[in-house]
């Protein structure tokens, strides 16, 4: 493949900038267009004329969205000078580890919306572009975990754990792009995409604590390469030279971006596209926005433009955004069965640019399929939302819960996704976090209300608020007949009181 930083790009970006403000000695082709998973770019070279360079300037914000915001949002939860636990974060380069953050928060004063209560782990913000860093892994001795590395696009690369690497102790390199040099003999190496990467490990862990969970968890390690084989602490204190707020959730990430200017989007997206190369596959896209001036490590010469090219790019910045929050909203090709909705693409995206923008926008970070499907529900089959006011029971046949190799939960939130306080303390259903009662013939219900079901039904008793709520179901390491779509979660059915009439579910 062509180099992206290629001399074709470089020569149309200089002669449309010295051409900024006259007329355009070139003229494009007719223009014809190729739509790639939601995004629309021309198929024409040239300088373009101001219709093609909005339809550029949308497609091109659509496409670097997730770029900016990983890069903003990895700021806003590295700007500190160590690890701070009240908040979760930590600086580039150090590990998080989240059974001691739960430790200073319970389920209701997570300050994550619909926050995982099954698994812990660490999280990590890597910056690769000095050296490697070695993440060594203990032996799980049967724990199910996996790792999630992310790159800077918001693509998960890799994945470590039990379902590729087995439960053997390891250590794994992360190298960037550009690193060429020799890693130790027992050290396994990772090549990441991007210099930024974003880890995640997870292994299951109860909502009321997990000694065990966490003594194999105090085993893991990041070490960058150059203290390989030493005594490695990490930095008691690194410097800080961003003012930004920190802030470990997305709500000052999202605010950012939104403030951004065209200049100072698209200027930073070319900027960060130098460090972290576009994948081979965007090589489209990449050369129609080199077109009005975005190439990598190149400055965005905004003020170049004449006032034509300005108001086309100014038009086709909003055009992006209006496509990224239709795609947040609704997200593309996601299915609604039974009242869940369920995507089975998220993770790695290829050309699935707008789906990919659109989850940056609205839950970003989703593992691989493979090692993680999330199926969420706010309403049943019918589009009724769920309410309080009512009992449901959601009931699995003999044989048809969820197909997993790892294990799998249903957590209960309310209308803004915080866990629902009650008075048994119960957030989550799990076969691994509780003995749940079966029925003689195999089959599993599970009942949802505001008021206990009675004693002998409280193992499965899901605790709901007196209003609104929604689910969401994890699976981990599912299996192939969840991965296909031929198991899908049944409907939570709406209980009808005895006294009444009517037999059908609402």
């Amino acid at each position: 493949m062509k180099s992206f930083c290629m001399l074709s790009s470089l020569v149309i970006i200089i002669a449309m900038i010295s051409g900024a403000g006259c007329t355009s000695s070139v003229t494009p082709n007719t223009t014809t267009n190729q739509t790639l998973d939601g995004i629309t770019i021309p198929t024409t070279t040239g300088s373009p004329k101001p219709a093609e360079a909005q339809q550029i300037a949308a497609a091109a914000y659509v496409y670097g969205y997730p770029l900016v915001f990983i890069d903003i949002w990895k700021e806003h939860q590295t700007a500190v000078p160590s690890l701070d636990l009240a908040r979760g974060v930590a600086p580039i380069n150090q590990l998080v580890r989240l059974y001691q953050v739960k430790q200073t928060r319970g389920p209701t004063n997570n300050p994550y919306t619909f926050p995982p209560l099954d698994f812990s782990g660490f999280t990590a913000w890597l910056n690769l572009m000095n050296e490697p860093m070695v993440l060594s892994l203990p032996a799980a001795d049967g724990r199910y975990y996996v790792v999630q590395l992310t790159d800077a696009w918001m693509d998960d690369f890799a994945s470590l754990g039990s379902r590729t690497t087995g439960n053997r102790p390891g250590n794994f390199a992360l190298v960037s792009p550009s690193w060429n040099g020799t890693l130790p003999s027992n050290v396994t190496k990772v090549q990441t995409p991007t210099n930024t990467v974003w880890m995640a490990m997870r292994t299951p862990q109860n909502a009321t604590g997990d000694p065990v969970a966490a003594a194999f968890l105090d085993n893991v390690t990041l070490t960058p390469l150059s203290a390989w084989g030493m005594h490695y602490t990490p930095p008691s204190t690194v410097p800080v030279t961003s003012s930004i707020t920190v802030d470990p959730l997305a709500p000052a990430s999202y605010a950012q971006i939104s403030n951004m200017t065209p200049d100072a989007f698209y200027g930073r997206m070319a900027m960060l596209m130098a460090s972290n190369p576009p994948h081979n596959a965007d090589e489209p896209v990449v050369d129609q926005i080199a077109r009005i001036g975005i190439a990598p490590g190149m400055p965005f010469n905004w003020s170049g433009l004449n006032t034509s090219m300005q108001k086309a790019i100014i038009q086709g910045y909003q055009d992006g955004i209006s496509q990224v929050n239709a795609a947040a909203a609704k997200w593309p090709g996601v299915s609604i069965v039974n009242g869940w909705q369920m995507t089975y693409n998220a993770g790695t995206y290829g050309t699935n640019y707008t789906l990919r923008a659109g989850m940056a926008n609205a839950s970003p970070l989703y593992n691989l399929p493979q090692d993680a499907l999330y199926f969420q529900s706010r309403t049943n089959a019918t589009g009724t939302p769920y309410s309080g006011a009512h009992s449901y029971v959601l009931h699995f046949d003999r044989n048809g819960t969820p197909p997993v190799n790892a294990f799998w939960s249903i957590t209960l939130y309310d209308s803004n996704g915080r866990p629902v306080p009650n008075p048994i303390n119960r957030y989550e259903i799990s076969p691994h976090n509780g003995n749940l009662t079966y029925n003689p013939d195999g089959s599993l219900d599970i009942y949802i209300q505001n008021k206990s079901p009675g004693a002998n039904k409280e193992s499965n008793w899901l605790p709901a608020p007196s209003d609104a709520f929604q689910f969401v179901l994890r699976q981990y390491w599912p299996q192939e007949a969840a991965l296909n779509g031929s198991w899908v979660p049944p409907e939570v059915q709406m209980v009808v009181p005895a006294n009444t009439k009517t037999t059908s579910a609402v």
